[in-house]
């Protein structure tokens, strides 16, 4: 039996030049190392195709979160609803996370800027420094979002569009039950609940069908390259106008 070809650093920077990365581009990453099969080299491998496609005039910015890889679920966590739980660690944490192969190497990447606080992100190239504090910063500079293996429901910056307020119907869907809270410990997040619509899914696809996204696949992952200030505005726009449609929630009282 033949075995698989790996993918190279040449056969990665090809692929996002297909999706449209380009030189000098500004671009948040979010990635899945496994996705994309046997890279020869790993995480480094995707890392230096990245750099390389953008250049030093472009910037790449990463999640740096300082949480772990989610914890391992017993039947009974299952059973009381919990779909997923990480530890959290301190501002200062420097070792592996939960961000993915791909986003620690990057940031341990000796030109790569570290951002502030526990919603970190890291950034690198031109406008590292000042688009290390935040995917604020990216928006505002019409940077896009490059899904590598994973949909919309990773791309950090969509959580700006929050901003406008979410409905406290809709947030209701996500508090984690005070039988469940007390039995873990304040480093502990634990994910629960949702909502009838996945609302980040919609915007994906309305994206899509406006042409602000492109597709295609490298190795074995399907990538995704969006304009991130026009996606985040669909969703901005949504929860504006309609947000209880938008997540399938009724409204009290009606």
């Amino acid at each position: 039996m033949t075995s698989p070809v790996p993918l190279t650093q040449d056969d990665i920077a090809e692929g996002l030049r297909r999706l449209g990365l380009g030189a000098g581009m500004i671009v948040e990453v979010h990635s899945s190392l496994s996705s994309l099969g046997w890279v020869e080299g790993g995480a480094e491998t995707v890392v230096d195709a990245l750099m390389g496609v953008v250049g030093e005039e472009g910037t790449l910015v990463m999640t740096a979160q300082p949480v772990s890889k989610p914890l391992p679920l017993t039947e009974e966590e299952r059973r009381r609803g919990i779909l997923a739980k990480v530890r959290r660690y301190g501002e200062d944490y420097d070792g592996p996370t939960g961000m993915g192969a791909i986003g620690d190497a990057f940031r341990r990447r000796p030109a790569t800027v570290l951002g502030p606080g526990f919603h970190r992100v890291c950034a690198w190239g031109r406008d590292a420094l000042r688009l290390s504090h935040g995917y604020a910063e990216l928006l505002a500079a019409d940077g896009h979002a490059l899904l590598l293996g994973v949909d919309i429901t990773r791309c950090s910056s969509m959580h700006q569009a929050e901003r406008v307020g979410i409905p406290p119907e809709v947030r209701a869907c996500f508090v984690v039950p005070d039988d469940i809270r007390r039995d873990y410990p304040d480093d502990i997040f634990i994910a629960y609940g949702g909502t009838p619509r996945e609302a980040w899914l919609w915007v994906q696809a309305e994206a899509e069908r406006r042409g602000l996204i492109s597709r295609d696949h490298i190795g074995r992952a399907e990538c995704r390259l969006l304009r991130a200030a026009a996606v985040v505005g669909i969703y901005e726009q949504a929860l504006r106008t309609d947000p209880y449609a938008l997540f399938g929630v009724e409204r009290r009282g009606e």
